[in-house]
């Protein structure tokens, strides 16, 4: 399937903020009190021709900073957006792996003929040195304390996200280089 296909698969981004659930309240501070800088707002509003296809999930942690972040920025450029949660689309996925594991999320950026022309994801450096650093404490999977002590990290680490905007400009920052 060519990426034309997969975008046209997608969900809007109204239905896939309708469907977050833990992460609702959060995503919704993220959103409403990111802002895309003043400085950038006419060189993103000359872009065009670009669409993006998100893989992502509603119950992901990462996504929960990242697609606020990427739909300002696609806002202020009038760039439409697609959604597929990565569980659902593992086909196209597995083309994105990083270390052949399933980390989002992947945002493509495409032409209108389908065609790649830029990617970005799962994190931008500095959230991922961050969040190495944390999961750090994290037992391997198959230790007995492994599920209490990923759920701690995972409660931590969203905290941040929501409240420390200092991971804010980073991941713009990021997303904005890989963006064509």
């Amino acid at each position: 399937m060519d990426l034309n296909q997969w975008y046209e698969k997608g969900i809007t981004k109204e239905a896939y903020m309708s469907d977050l659930d833990k992460h609702r309240d959060d995503f919704h501070t993220v959103y409403n009190q990111f802002n895309v800088p003043e400085e950038d707002k006419d060189t993103l509003k000359e872009k065009s021709g670009i669409r993006v296809i998100a893989l992502a999930e509603v119950w992901c942690g990462h996504c929960m900073m990242n697609v606020p972040i990427l739909l300002k920025i696609l806002e202020t450029a009038n760039i439409p957006v697609s959604f597929l949660p990565r569980d659902d689309h593992l086909e196209l996925m597995d083309q994105y792996t990083i270390n052949n594991k399933r980390f989002i999320p992947i945002f493509i950026f495409i032409d209108d003929s389908g065609n790649e022309i830029g990617k970005w994801g799962p994190m931008a450096p500095e959230v991922e040195k961050l969040s190495e650093e944390m999961k750090a404490s994290v037992p391997a999977k198959d230790h007995p304390d492994y599920a209490e002590s990923f759920k701690q990290y995972a409660e931590k680490i969203s905290k941040l996200f929501t409240q420390d905007d200092t991971y804010w400009v980073p991941t713009y920052e990021s997303i904005m280089k890989a963006m064509p």
